[in-house]
């Protein structure tokens, strides 16, 4: 059964066309650039610099940018912004990514359910979806924020808890047209069992829908982190986050203007980069457009 689904058209198609409609696609070709340089600067950052991000020299504080070795100036404390902002990138993409991927598989689980099923299954599944959607994402993680300690992990659990609905209304929706592909009723046919045929035959041929929802959903994850840390309720300090490097800049933007901009401008690099990169995938994996 396995090469009756790689043979389905969706198959052939990924495999002719997906990757040369995305290269042709330069703003997700900048997206990816733009992650993979953030990414390598957080990870490599902090030990090329020569201050580390709790490293407090009072006799610098609100240093400049371009100031000898504080490449990006230092916050209220004489702390090396650069080495903070890389530090908060760790943070920030690792509960974004993390979020991503736990979002994902619940989303995906559901999905697959609720589109194969259908019937009293799929109808219970889908309403549970709605009304989770009926709830504004933002109330609701800040509810969740404030109800638990904050944590990396429980910010990644609650962000993540918020935002695997959207994915499973995806995932669903494209499911339900390829259940009755001729590769599943071939499937049926063998006998093979309805688990066999939703995560090995079906699954496999949703995925171009599931990997652009996922990468959507690291940006969402990354600004709603942001979010929640800059009302206080997220990251707490001393670890940091791009969202409470933003907290404690609030009141410095007349005196010291950069404490604010630099994580603001970090955090828009990461979020645009991620929806540019969705975005390319998106059309590539547009098999309509590429019939049009």
């Amino acid at each position: 059964m396995t090469a009756i689904a790689a043979n389905s058209p969706r198959e052939r198609w990924w495999n002719s066309r997906a990757a040369h409609r995305f290269m042709k696609h330069h703003l997700a070709l900048i997206g990816i650039v733009m992650i993979a340089l953030l990414t390598l600067a957080c990870v490599l950052g902090p030990h090329l610099l020569p201050y580390d991000s709790l490293y407090i020299d009072l006799r610098a504080r609100f240093a400049p940018p371009l100031s000898g070795q504080h490449y990006l100036g230092t916050d209220p404390l004489g702390r090396d912004l650069a080495a903070r902002l890389f530090m908060a990138g760790r943070i920030s993409l690792l509960v974004g990514f993390s979020a991503m991927l736990l979002s994902t598989l619940i989303g995906t689980l559901v999905g697959v359910v609720a589109g194969y099923r259908g019937g009293l299954v799929g109808t219970v599944l889908m309403r549970a979806v709605d009304g989770f959607l009926s709830f504004p994402s933002i109330f609701l993680v800040l509810a969740l924020a404030a109800a638990l300690k904050p944590s990396p992990i429980m910010i990644t659990v609650v962000i993540a808890a918020t935002s695997w609905m959207e994915v499973a209304r995806i995932v669903e929706a494209e499911v339900r047209s390829l259940r009755e592909r001729e590769f599943v009723l071939a499937g049926r046919m063998l006998g093979l069992s309805a688990t066999h045929i939703m995560f090995r035959e079906i699954l496999p041929n949703a995925v171009g829908p599931i990997i652009v929802a996922s990468t959507l959903t690291v940006a969402r994850a990354i600004l709603m982190e942001a979010y929640i840390s800059f009302l206080g309720y997220g990251i707490q300090p001393p670890l940091p986050s791009w969202g409470n490097m933003l907290n404690g800049a609030q009141q410095y933007l007349g005196t010291a203007p950069w404490l604010a901009i630099i994580p603001g401008a970090a955090i828009t690099i990461a979020v645009t980069s991620f929806n540019f990169i969705g975005d390319g995938l998106r059309d590539a994996l547009d098999v309509r457009g590429d019939q049009s």
